[in-house]
């Protein structure tokens, strides 16, 4: 009874709050709200526009607000498959429901669907990247930013195979050593967030092609040059958070450290409904002033 009556009185002292509830603490503040938007594959087909602007609004409906939106690649479907009038109404489509539609600003990486390399002239300035890095006013495929007490990294993840007839997932030597004094002259305090298109490091190939005991990882699916970042990675503890998309499936993993989050796509299976158990969706990602973040996969 005694012990009961002393915990009673402890309890009522540790109501009283020591400092006003309202004050967060530096490590604890919120620092960005984030929108992770990858894999549009805008076409005017299945309804995708009138789609696509519902996820947009529904986007822009989150509270807190989203203060920057991440866009992963495969912007339009597709370079590679169709004509030159086809592309540029894809991407006036594209530009023309942003512009209408969102307020919220936007960086971009490019996706595999966004190069154009089957092009016969490979003297037009069609062939390679410079098309829709002209769309999306970019001077360099890669770069770096910051914000908010955050850097963000978005990198060049989508390049020709030896053979130059299909596609791998590498950064190449330039863009590495690139990626390797973005790091290295990075406060170390500064924590560090990743988007590439292709995944660094994933294991959705387990379950991509529903093929049971027949594991096979292809060039294209995940970068062929893992080992090497993560290695990098591995010297730079800064480095928090990896953003994906390509696969149209979520998921999400930790390797010594670092997250990597593969995002389903917008379209969901190309505007033909989810992509295995992956809906249409887009992600949200609250990063904070210690290098820790929240994130969720919205439904929309």
């Amino acid at each position: 009874m005694k012990r009961r009556s002393a915990l009673k009185n402890l309890g009522g002292l540790l109501l009283a709050p020591a400092l006003p509830l309202n004050i967060l603490t530096p490590k604890s503040a919120p620092a960005l709200r984030i929108a992770h938007l990858t894999d549009i594959h805008l076409k005017d087909k299945f309804d995708a526009p009138s789609r696509f602007t519902r996820c947009l609004h529904h986007m822009q409906q989150q509270s807190p607000k989203v203060d920057l939106v991440l866009n992963g690649g495969d912007i339009v479907f597709d370079m590679n498959k169709e004509n030159i009038g086809t592309i540029t109404n894809q991407w006036k489509l594209y530009k023309s429901v942003w512009s209408d539609e969102s307020s919220i600003p936007v960086s971009y990486v490019l996706g595999n669907h966004d190069i154009w390399w089957n092009e016969d002239d490979k003297s037009q300035a069609l062939y390679g990247k410079e098309f829709s890095m002209d769309q999306l006013g970019l001077q360099k495929p890669y770069y770096s930013f910051t914000k908010n007490g955050w850097k963000f990294i978005l990198l060049d993840s989508v390049h020709l195979d030896i053979d130059n007839t299909w596609y791998i997932g590498k950064l190449g030597d330039e863009q590495f050593a690139w990626l390797e004094n973005e790091l290295k002259t990075t406060d170390s305090s500064m924590p560090v967030l990743v988007m590439s298109h292709i995944p660094i490091l994933t294991a959705t190939n387990l379950i991509e092609d529903n093929v049971v005991n027949r594991w096979t990882m292809y060039g294209g699916d995940m970068h062929t040059d893992v080992s090497k970042i993560i290695n990098l990675f591995y010297k730079h503890p800064n480095v928090k958070l990896c953003l994906s998309g390509h696969i149209h499936l979520r998921e999400k993993l930790v390797y010594n450290n670092v997250t990597y989050i593969c995002n389903g796509a917008v379209s969901g299976a190309w505007w033909e409904g989810s992509r295995r158990e992956t809906a249409p969706g887009y992600g949200i990602i609250d990063l904070y002033a210690d290098g820790s973040f929240s994130e969720n996969y919205i439904n929309y």
